[in-house]
């Protein structure tokens, strides 16, 4: 007898995350990018303002453009699964929430011309995290040092050479976000 296949929502705030963002660049296209810049876009805008708190929230549900998004996309439905698998998904939710936040406050308060959006900044703190999942009490892996030189190393060499349009200090803060979470949830 053979079993049935089925296919597993096998990791909810992996997944969810990625079909919110899928659905927010829909929004966005038909809105020719208004709901983005309204609702998915972090930017200096007025602290009276309620939709200002939100953005440091909802900007990395929104994205540039569909290459953005797939290239997030990828990254987060790598990554996801395991980081949820080890973390949990309470953990996975808060970890993505507070990126968000951090992201967001340094971009409110450092770059008072530049709006941000996109999931970059989790994305890095993927990457970071993930080098954590053979974290022992006492050692530091190689893996972290290595992806922190790399990926890390990358980012600030972009963000001083590179005119690109791409939020670098992002993708920092996020990697940073991760490698601390994960020095956090790992050294019990």
């Amino acid at each position: 007898m053979k079993k049935k296949l089925k296919i597993s929502y096998n990791a909810p705030v992996a997944l969810t995350f990625i079909l919110i963002c899928f659905a927010t660049m829909i929004i966005g296209y038909l809105t020719s990018g208004r709901s983005t810049q309204l609702l998915f876009m972090t930017y200096h805008s007025s602290l009276l303002n309620p939709l200002t708190y939100l953005r440091l929230f909802t900007h990395v549900l929104g994205h540039a453009g569909w290459s953005h998004f797939i290239g997030n996309a990828s990254y987060i439905l790598l990554l996801g699964p395991m980081l949820e698998e080890k973390y949990g998904s309470k953990t996975l939710m808060e970890i993505i929430c507070i990126t968000a936040l951090v992201t967001g406050l340094v971009n409110y308060v450092f770059f008072w011309n530049s709006g941000l959006c996109g999931a970059s900044g989790v994305v890095f703190a993927f990457i970071v995290l993930a080098s954590f999942t053979g974290f022992r009490e006492g050692e530091i892996p190689l893996t972290f040092i290595l992806v922190a030189v790399i990926f890390i190393g990358q980012q600030i060499y972009e963000g001083v050479v590179l005119s690109d349009n791409i939020s670098n200090t992002a993708h920092i803060v996020g990697g940073l976000v991760g490698g601390v979470i994960g020095y956090l949830l790992n050294k019990k």
